[in-house]
């Protein structure tokens, strides 16, 4: 047994709602496959880092997958607290939710512009009777990628703004005095 595998009192509060079907893992497997799957969280590494002794990574990740799915896992914290919680050993005025910030690259900020996005957006921009909705027209910025483009690849949105009507066509805005939405 390595260092952070549960021991046989805790496997012993978690054995009775793990699923284990007549042609499935033998009960040990079941209980390394769980110790693998703790391991992986436990040290932040990936699937395939997953050590031999709690048998095959790609197992390991099917198991968990399986019963992430069907929400073996939900049903486990759930009995474990109400275990817990008869016993009188649980106080919920002491909680902690551990978070993490990462920032996004810079990239990742853009909408990509498509034609099915484009044809979206403008059926979202018209009113019950087919006419536009009035939008502010200087909300749409361009950021164009890389040197002497004619067209933008993408156009960037402020954050709770909508593009004007007819500004944005299926490979990037329409040059002024150019024909809207059906023309030609």
């Amino acid at each position: 047994m390595a260092r952070f595998d549960l021991t046989d009192a805790e496997w012993a509060l978690i054995e009775p709602h793990m699923p284990v079907a007549a042609t499935g893992p033998l009960p040990r497997r079941v209980r390394e496959q769980f110790n693998g799957i703790l391991w992986r969280f436990r040290t932040g590494s990936g699937w395939r880092d997953v050590p031999e002794r709690y048998g095959p990574w790609s197992t390991v990740y099917s198991r968990f997958n399986t019963w992430a799915k069907t929400g073996v896992f939900q049903t486990l914290m759930e009995a474990l607290i109400a275990e817990a919680a008869s016993r009188g050993q649980v106080d919920l005025e002491l909680v902690s939710v551990d978070s993490t910030i990462v920032r996004a690259h810079h990239e990742s900020a853009g909408l990509a512009v498509t034609g099915e996005t484009l044809d979206a957006l403008e059926q979202a921009l018209t009113g019950e009777k087919g006419a536009p909705l009035p939008v502010q027209r200087s909300v749409l910025r361009v950021v164009r990628r890389g040197p002497r483009r004619t067209r933008p690849t993408r156009a960037h949105l402020p954050v709770g703004t909508v593009p004007p009507v007819g500004a944005v066509g299926r490979r990037g805005l329409r040059r002024p005095g150019s024909a809207g939405p059906g023309a030609g």
